[in-house]
């Protein structure tokens, strides 16, 4: 009998499902027909016979535009089948965004599900590339598919390894164009090993597990998670779109027992008024990422869900999470709550200096990654690839610290270090002691030209619904919480805080009118 430690591809591992639970749940939504592992099985072979038959075949790029509609899971394990490579487009990006995906990836088909704007004739005319096809989804079992690509569907014979590309994800782009991150097979299974090999707990899937994936499929944290659950042989329940109050319901209607959430999406479901705590009876664990939590928004969140949390962190680079911080580090006054977490059994993880020299516990530096799990390369870009994987290790360009049992902190980005009057301080600590006050929801710090620090320490700020603090009042709030150097001496209220969608804050949009024009972007 084939244990599910053995299988390391998801071509083996859906087969191995649609065999052994063909009538289990594999694909939930809010609305429509839920997909069995036989049907997903099934529906994913027959687009892939209609895609072979339009000759798209192994090394193919195949672009996805649109929501997490159970075509979107058809479409992945079509590409699997195929040993064509999966590149998930962003549906909120604009046309000239999009084409920039395109043509960097050199997808020659594109398949569009039929929600999207751009499935309409005029987003279509907006894009001047030009791929071999262009598909609006339909039905998988429709009768446009002909007796040959039915025939073909299930004649197809490519054997993926666990090296073999199969998705192309491309990186949020916060400085300059996204680029193209090439994931293989193992990075969908190298987490789980590690946790099996170790027996440890710190993310579980379940028999009967109903997952809540709330990050897009286009991001590797939803996309990571939801081949988590189908390898598991468990339900994704798929949500296209979200919002708090359905979020709420689909958990109390569904039985949710499992999601992945980002903290804004937690502390919104959270706040909810009023109560209801019965939505999340069935709730177990959920799983998040992506952006700094206060401690008072997480303990809030502990509190409502009454579930266990596990918190997760790595990038597109190291196939997402590298890094957790385990269950049992989630208790209100827990020190590890300010951890991004602790290297998985067999991952590594090290800091080292601008020099490239490890530093010792506590000393604050690059952190670097060493995971099974790590991008094959950037598409079309060694240049780049030589300097974010050196040697096995990625270059995160984080800057944090490790402690003296392992666990990680994350300060912020290197890059995004501002420089005052010779000081290093990190927007990413700024912020998060403002978020502490009790009249701001968001906050985002950047560094702006100054002419005798050479860069001020700016702020913007969120009020929370209902309140309106002073400059006053959060200068007087911080004094408690920052050295003098690193308090804001400018403040901005803002009506929103601009983040990408994983949730990490837009800095480079912020400072454009503070740096436009400057032949460098450090003062």
């Amino acid at each position: 009998m084939v244990h599910l430690a053995d299988i390391h591809t998801l071509r083996d591992s859906l087969r191995h499902h649609s065999a052994t639970r063909p009538q289990h749940i594999a694909v939930m939504t809010p609305a429509g027909p839920a997909l069995t592992y036989q049907q997903l099985d099934e529906n994913s072979s027959l687009v892939a016979g209609k895609l072979a038959g339009a000759g798209v075949g192994e090394g193919d790029r195949i672009a996805y535009i649109g929501k997490e509609l159970p075509s979107y899971w058809e479409s992945l394990f079509a590409c699997v089948k195929l040993g064509a490579v999966l590149v998930p487009v962003d549906w909120r990006l604009t046309p000239p965004e999009v084409e920039h995906i395109l043509d960097d990836s050199t997808a020659g088909t594109v398949i569009i599900d039929p929600d999207h704007l751009m499935a309409g004739k005029t987003g279509l005319q907006e894009i001047s590339s030009e791929p071999q096809q262009w598909a609006q989804w339909r039905d998988a079992t429709s009768a446009e598919l002909t007796e040959a690509a039915r025939a073909a569907a299930f004649e197809l014979d490519f054997i993926p390894g666990p090296d073999t590309a199969m998705a192309q994800l491309y990186t949020s782009g916060t400085t300059g164009l996204p680029k193209g991150v090439i994931l293989a097979h193992r990075s969908w299974f190298a987490v789980r090993d590690a946790l099996y090999a170790a027996h440890q707990d710190w993310i579980t899937i379940e028999e009967g597990d109903i997952c809540y994936v709330g990050i897009a499929g286009f991001h590797i944290g939803g996309l990571w998670y939801a081949t988590q659950v189908f390898n598991a042989g468990q339900t994704v329940f798929s949500a296209p779109e979200f919002r708090p109050d359905l979020a709420r319901e689909h958990f109390r209607v569904f039985g949710i027992t499992n999601a992945i959430l980002v903290p804004a999406m937690m502390a919104s479901i959270a706040q909810i008024t009023p109560a209801d705590p019965a939505a999340f009876t069935k709730l177990r664990q959920v799983v998040y990422g992506g952006a700094p939590i206060s401690d008072a928004v997480l303990e809030e969140c502990i509190r409502v869900f009454d579930a266990r949390f596990a918190q997760i962190y790595g990038l597109t680079e190291t196939g997402n999470t590298a890094c957790c911080l385990p269950p049992d580090q989630h208790y209100p006054g827990s020190p590890r709550l300010k951890a991004a977490g602790h290297p998985y059994p067999s991952f590594e993880a090290r800091v080292v200096d601008r020099e490239g020299r490890i530093l010792p516990a506590h000393g604050i530096g690059e952190v670097q990654l060493k995971t099974p799990a790590r991008m094959l390369g950037y598409w079309n870009r060694p240049e780049a690839t030589a300097e974010t994987l050196v040697d096995g290790w990625i270059h995160t360009g984080d800057a944090g610290y490790i402690d003296d049992e392992g666990y990680v902190f994350i300060q912020d980005r290197f890059k995004d270090m501002i420089l005052v009057g010779g000081e290093n301080v990190f927007p990413a600590e700024i912020e998060r002691a403002i978020i502490r006050h009790p009249g701001v929801h968001d906050a985002a710090v950047i560094g702006v030209p100054d002419e005798r620090s050479g860069e001020a320490v700016r702020a913007f700020v969120l009020a929370a619904p209902g309140k309106q603090p002073t400059t006053r009042e959060l200068m007087m709030f911080l004094k408690d919480h920052l050295a003098p150097f690193k308090r804001p001496t400018q403040w901005e209220f803002s009506t929103e805080i601009p983040r990408n969608p994983s949730g990490k804050i837009l800095r480079r949009k912020l400072r454009e009118s503070h740096w436009s024009g400057r032949e460098r972007q450090v003062n």
